[in-house]
């Protein structure tokens, strides 16, 4: 009775759509954020890992930016 599911075990090919979507509106501000205190942008893309996004926001929060040290106002 339970396999009478629409779906099976299969996952809806929308779902995957909507993971992208929230994944790119996640990492793009957290990319900009990263260049703009002078760091790689590419440590956006630790906001998608769960316990190093976290890592990211404090070292972020309370670290020494480059871009302040060498005098840069807009990345």
């Amino acid at each position: 009775m339970m396999d009478d599911n629409m779906f099976g075990n299969t996952m809806w090919a929308g779902h995957w759509l909507w993971m992208l979507v929230i994944a790119i509106v996640a990492v793009i501000p957290a990319w900009r954020i990263c260049q703009r205190t002078g760091y790689p942008g590419w440590m956006g893309i630790l906001i998608l890992v769960p316990v190093a996004n976290l890592f990211l926001l404090y070292f972020i929060a309370f670290s020494e930016w480059p871009a302040e040290t060498r005098g840069d106002k807009n990345g």
